[in-house]
């Protein structure tokens, strides 16, 4: 659809009402962009004044960093206050970030929640319209800004700092039911059935001795550990270090890591895994807590200095999943954000 060139008198009224300028054409030639810029700007311009308000923030606001993947009101607007069109440039947004197995990990999810309202009979409150877009900062001005797509059992944030990159964590990701129970019309579904089948694969393939290096505890924790506020809480790494498994295991255990971070896009996915190797990936643990057979609650962990993914599922009988993926170095791009500020603002000589 084509649009009319904005008026200088439109362009001042879209910035009292939003406090940022959603479109700077010139700019845009003028700046590197990231993949996510145009998409972004797309949503943007689609949105109503009324829109704007709840999708954009100052990109310094608290509320960029409060993420959660439980049931709640959240910032920004909603799948259901959206247009089947709007949804389209949502998803391009989607795509922009995540690679091709991450969006349809994020669907599944999203496709879970409605199976999850029919099971509960609670569909209004367990509503895959319910899925919120936010934005932190102004995509068109050439300086740091973050986007979050969040929901229950979703919560994916970027944060993109223009000449320096893109962090992509922290990254949940769960299901309730993990498994689709019989006799539901999909029964044997499940949105992340890899993370769990490939933990025990590998969990399996060790040796005694390794094994009871691996072991926490004997219980799970009940949930994960790093959870919203908590994000860099787990200092110490424990369990099995990569250095001590085969050849072979370690290719599992690299396969399994790999499972989290190719949820986002290619080039984003690669720079993560060349921070990892850069630190060397036989620092990297593998620790496990509760039961050693499927369908009990169980617990494990991968953590090294770029890395942490914890997945458990405990609730419902070991049938909830959550999983989440850090950087610890980066959580929120603060790696990223140091570099660009201090570039920004070089300490006086």
């Amino acid at each position: 659809m084509m649009h009319k060139p904005w008026s200088r008198r439109h362009i001042l009224r879209m910035l009292s009402l939003t406090g940022v300028i959603l479109l700077r054409p010139a700019l845009l030639r003028a700046q590197p962009q990231d993949a996510m810029t145009r998409p972004a700007l797309a949503v943007l311009e689609s949105l109503s004044a009324e829109q704007r308000r709840q999708a954009v923030y100052p990109f310094e606001a608290e509320a960029r960093r409060d993420w959660h993947y439980v049931p709640r009101r959240r910032p920004g607007v909603t799948l259901g206050e959206l247009q089947p069109t709007q949804h389209e440039l949502v998803w391009a947004l989607l795509r922009a970030g995540l690679s091709q197995q991450g969006v349809q990990k994020t669907r599944a999810v999203i496709d879970t929640e409605a199976i999850l309202g029919e099971l509960s009979g609670s569909p209004g409150y367990r509503d895959p319209a319910n899925y919120a877009l936010v934005f932190f900062g102004d995509p068109a001005s050439g300086q740091p800004w973050s986007w979050r797509f969040e929901g229950h059992h979703l919560s994916l944030t970027f944060t993109i700092v223009p000449g320096q990159g893109v962090a992509a964590t922290p990254a949940f990701l769960g299901a309730n039911p993990a498994t689709v129970p019989a006799p539901h019309a999909q029964a044997g579904f499940t949105a992340l059935g890899t993370e769990g089948a490939d933990g025990f694969r590998l969990l399996h393939s060790f040796s005694e001795t390794q094994k009871a290096t691996a072991l926490l505890q004997a219980q799970s924790f009940g949930d994960i550990l790093s959870s919203p506020g908590r994000e860099t809480s787990l200092q110490q790494r424990v369990g099995l270090a990569l250095g001590a498994m085969t050849a072979t295991q370690r290719q599992q255990a690299m396969a399994l890591v790999e499972t989290y971070v190719r949820n986002v896009r290619p080039d984003v996915a690669q720079t993560e895994l060349d921070k990892l190797a850069a630190a060397g990936i036989d620092t990297i643990h593998f620790a496990w807590a509760g039961s050693q057979t499927p369908q009990r609650p169980h617990y494990y962990r991968l953590h090294g200095p770029t890395l942490l993914i914890e997945y458990d599922n405990t609730q419902n009988g070991a049938n909830h999943v959550h999983s989440v993926w850090h950087n610890p170095s980066n959580s929120f791009g603060q790696d990223l954000l140091r570099t660009h500020y201090q570039e920004a603002h070089p300490p006086a000589r």
